[in-house]
């Protein structure tokens, strides 16, 4: 893998991007004459670097929820997004989803895969529940990465008011977690969504971050070709064109059509 366009990637101005985004949610509150934000923290990096932001700013206008299925959600993401509450003093709140899950799923016919996608739109409606009853924007923590291959589930932790992060690649959430202070075990940990047990993104999508972040730099950003981008990269022709597919076969999600 060429570790020069990793680099280019990765070598941001934080200071400067965290500045940015702020003043984008700030702006947003001003014009929507919305009390606040709420978002969900699931443990994971994307929602750490939300909470760090927040807390920056609006402390006193940020709500969190905490919302694992004890079913699938390991113990100790539950912990992690704890943590990062106590290190930020958000506000939180942290609901079982567990017992809703299975009360939806006992009028529909099985399916383990789509039960995981309703985890996902399940606490993407109490966050509009809470939303509403608060007069809060609700932000999405999906990075630039996630959005560009579809690696959300439409109408669940793809549903938002406002991305604050959506510019930023995997790998350049993680920069901006480093420099926000976010623990190193919380940024190293692998990336999961916890959809179903034993859930794991890279291998999910079958390639690992550094590589998806190289292939779509290479295609947004340098406007090259599959051919120049494995080549550039270093990184086999088979996986530049199954990151190529994943972005045409999920421009749906990032719209309104069917």
């Amino acid at each position: 893998m060429n570790q020069e366009i990793i680099a280019e990637i990765t070598g941001q101005d934080y200071e400067a991007t965290a500045r940015e985004i702020s003043r984008s949610i700030s702006e947003s509150l001003e014009q929507s004459g919305s009390r606040g934000v709420i978002f969900g923290m699931s443990g994971g990096i994307d929602s750490a670097v939300l909470a760090y932001i927040c807390s920056t700013f609006a402390k006193e206008r940020t709500l969190a929820l905490i919302m694992p299925d004890t079913s699938v959600t390991p113990e100790e993401e539950t912990h992690d997004a704890l943590q990062m509450i106590s290190m930020t003093g958000l506000e939180h709140k942290l609901i079982d989803i567990k017992p809703i899950v299975s009360e939806y799923t006992m009028f529909v016919e099985p399916d383990e895969h789509a039960r995981g996608n309703l985890r996902a739109r399940v606490r993407a409606n109490l966050l509009y529940y809470y939303a509403n009853i608060r007069g809060l924007l609700v932000l999405g923590s999906s990075d630039k990465s996630e959005l560009q291959i579809g690696y959300f589930t439409k109408f669940g932790d793809g549903a938002s008011d406002l991305a604050p992060i959506s510019s930023l690649y995997k790998l350049q959430t993680r920069g901006i977690a480093r420099h926000l202070g976010v623990p190193d075990r919380i940024i190293s940990k692998k990336s999961s969504p916890h959809l179903w047990p034993d859930h794991d993104a890279e291998g999910e999508i079958g390639m690992s971050y550094e590589e998806v972040d190289s292939i779509l730099y290479c295609k947004n950003e340098k406007k090259m070709t599959q051919t120049e981008t494995a080549s550039m990269s270093g990184i086999d022709g088979q996986k530049v064109s199954r990151v190529w597919q994943m972005c045409a076969d999920s421009k749906h999600k990032r719209g309104t059509g069917k």
